[in-house]
């Protein structure tokens, strides 16, 4: 028997950080993100030979042990040994698992693309899988968020854990005591192809630690200009989702702007003069609008242009900057898991 997951990464399209405590809990959060085509992958082979064995194939990373029933944390694979103890802790009765985990994801670490938190939800579905756990959608995202906030004390926000697990075009609402509200958003076709096509992704050769950004402006919520900036990016994303919803796109790009300019205020290491020299080029060379996915620093930049400049844009950006620009497909369906079933001989 052996049991395979596939999670979606996303794109935050607006209301980026509103999701991350202290804010959200004292003044409501909200986002717009969609998931695309971009995918991490779990596969857990059970053994009985009294060992775990986890291997990270994008990061080449390996650890072996004993079947015990908590791993100690450490940085190497903090994530896979975080979600085996709270797993074994419980929904397996404090008994040890005998298995084999390979996991992988299409894009880095740090790439602003939620990597870390879709990587936790990908392998809690590949173990909801092999141990049929009672999991809902928001059970499922609601576990990986403690897993990584609570249990492993990893800074950052909620959105990715719940864009992971239910996939698709979602305007997502935040309050204290953990309340999440997940409203998925159907768009006419015609909408959806434009926005997709308006799309392009730019990944800046540079990854960074997501967790000491979020840190940062969790120091600074309470600084007049980063909480007047955040009251700012949640009223864009107001703006967002109903310009999505209306097809409605100078508006779009106005709204993409708006958010970079004042996610820029929320902390100093936002951005760099790397990011701006590549804003600037996808500016003079036909972008409406750009921005960095996630939290800022690296990773990904979204690129918002018409359809027509978006391939001309792609190679001038491959020709002219280290990285690599490519385009972006959404996708509808979140975290899904199955089994495969091995032949008798």
């Amino acid at each position: 028997m052996i049991i395979r997951s596939k999670t979606p990464l996303r794109l935050g399209l607006a209301g980026g950080g509103t999701d991350v405590s202290p804010f959200c809990d004292e003044y409501g959060g909200c986002v717009l993100n969609v998931t695309i085509n971009l995918f991490s992958y779990c596969t857990i082979i059970p053994t009985e030979d009294g060992k775990i064995v986890f291997e990270a194939k994008d990061r080449q990373e390996f650890f072996e042990s004993e079947s015990v029933s908590q791993l100690p944390l450490s940085p190497l694979l903090i994530l896979h040994r975080g979600i085996y103890n709270r797993i074994v802790r419980d929904f397996h009765q404090g008994q040890p698992l005998s298995f084999r985990m390979i996991t992988y994801s299409d894009a880095p670490a740090g790439s602003g693309l939620g990597t870390s938190s879709t990587m936790v939800v990908t392998i809690l579905k590949a173990y909801q899988e092999w141990l049929n756990l009672p999991l809902g959608n928001y059970d499922l995202a609601r576990l990986a968020y403690e897993i990584e906030r609570q249990d492993l004390q990893l800074f950052g926000g909620k959105q990715d854990q719940y864009a992971a697990t239910f996939g698709g075009l979602n305007y997502m609402e935040f309050y204290a005591d953990h309340r999440v509200i997940v409203n998925p958003l159907k768009l006419k076709k015609s909408i959806r192809s434009e926005l997709e096509n308006s799309l392009l992704l730019y990944y800046t050769g540079t990854s960074r630690d997501s967790g000491k950004i979020i840190e940062e402006q969790t120091k600074a919520i309470h600084n007049e200009t980063s909480l007047e900036a955040m009251f700012a990016i949640k009223k864009q994303t107001y703006r967002m989702k109903e310009a999505v919803l209306k097809g409605d796109f100078n508006q779009v790009a106005d709204c993409l702007h708006q958010n970079w300019l004042e996610k820029k205020k929320t902390a100093s290491v936002i951005t760099n003069p790397k990011i701006e020299e590549i804003y600037r080029f996808c500016m003079d060379h036909g972008a409406k609008a750009c921005k960095i996915s996630g939290a800022g620093g690296g990773g990904f930049l979204m690129i918002f242009c018409d359809g027509e400049n978006k391939y001309d844009i792609m190679r001038a950006l491959n020709e002219r900057h280290e990285g690599q620009a490519r385009m972006v497909e959404f996708v509808d369906e979140g975290s899904v898991a199955w089994t495969v079933k091995e032949e008798t001989k």
